[in-house]
């Protein structure tokens, strides 16, 4: 676990499985805090090298526990709450993000979700043919639409009770890979940008991957949001964890906040697992936004948990 956590700290390589070991930090803290128990109670000499191994443990320790805190509530709020009985509604809105699982079939178990959360946007993720007939449904709920199938695993949909405007796909790094930027009128009148992407992971795949490159897909978006001109939100699953490098530099050149920070990990993947669960489904806004609500919803069959959050936008 000492070298494991050594290790996370390199970026930037080609081998992907080092690249992966930024994602179970959580879980390396936990068992290097199992490790620091039993080496307290079980060891029974204290010379040079048990020393230094208590060392390295608790220095992995804080390393990673660095690494978490901003995702606990024990941290500021990286975005404030608004207050619900305060604000004009017309100006807030809410977003439900789904990674429905191409392999995944059960449709009734998310349009449950759908409808039970009311959200004004539905971002859908991994849709192919089969999950855009099946979604047709949400046509009546959601007259505002973008749909961009593919059997990758990265075909993408957006369904809006509120009006798209300048609308484009775009290919930020895989030619087959789909984004989509849009800008959303709010009930007041009022307008944001929403971004949403779905970059591939760092791991090898039969779809694309980016093993052996850089991942920039997110990085351009940050530019994108550097230069704007509206509020702004960009959401979706970005494959990565929310405290990696890319994830850290996509904040700082877009200076987007977290959603997250403050409030909790919300892990939302993978929901098939007990143990191996980490944050990969986001949510960041500019300064001029407030969260209403931020909750993980329940399992439809996916590997991903839905996302809710609602959002007062407060300019």
């Amino acid at each position: 676990m000492i070298i494991v956590s050594l290790l996370s700290l390199i970026y930037d390589v080609q081998f992907w499985f080092i690249k992966a070991l930024d994602f179970p930090r959580v879980q390396v803290l936990v068992v290097l805090l199992i490790c620091l128990s039993l080496f307290a109670v079980l060891n029974k000499r204290w010379t040079l090298m048990p020393y230094l191994f208590l060392a390295g443990l608790v220095a992995s320790i804080v390393l990673q526990a660095r690494f978490i805190l901003p995702y606990t509530p024990l941290a500021n709020k990286a975005v404030e709450s608004a207050d619900p009985l305060s604000i004009n509604q017309e100006k807030a809105f809410s977003l439900l993000i789904a990674n429905v699982w191409i392999k995944n079939k059960r449709v009734e178990a998310l349009l449950d979700i759908v409808n039970e959360s009311d959200p004004d946007v539905v971002l859908v993720l991994e849709t192919n043919k089969w999950w855009i007939n099946q979604l047709a449904v949400l046509q009546k709920q959601f007259p505002h639409s973008v749909k961009y199938p593919l059997d990758n695993t990265y075909g993408i949909a957006l369904y809006s009770k509120l009006p798209l405007e300048n609308t484009e796909i775009k290919f930020l790094n895989q030619d087959k890979v789909p984004s989509i930027h849009t800008t959303v009128k709010l009930l007041d009148g009022s307008s944001f940008m929403l971004h949403a992407v779905h970059p591939v992971p760092p791991k090898p795949s039969e779809h694309p991957d980016n093993v052996g490159e850089k991942e920039v897909a997110l990085l351009k978006v940050g530019k994108m949001v550097a230069q704007r001109e509206l509020p702004t939100v960009v959401a979706g699953d970005l494959n990565d964890v929310a405290w990696s490098k890319t994830s850290r530099l996509f904040g700082t050149s877009s200076r987007l906040g977290d959603v997250r920070v403050g409030r909790g990990l919300y892990n939302s993947f993978d929901a098939t697992s007990l143990i191996f669960r980490w944050p990969l489904d986001h949510v960041y806004v500019s300064q001029e936004f407030k969260v209403l609500e931020l909750d993980r919803k329940s399992a439809f069959g996916s590997d991903h948990f839905p996302i809710f959050v609602k959002l007062y936008l407060h300019e």
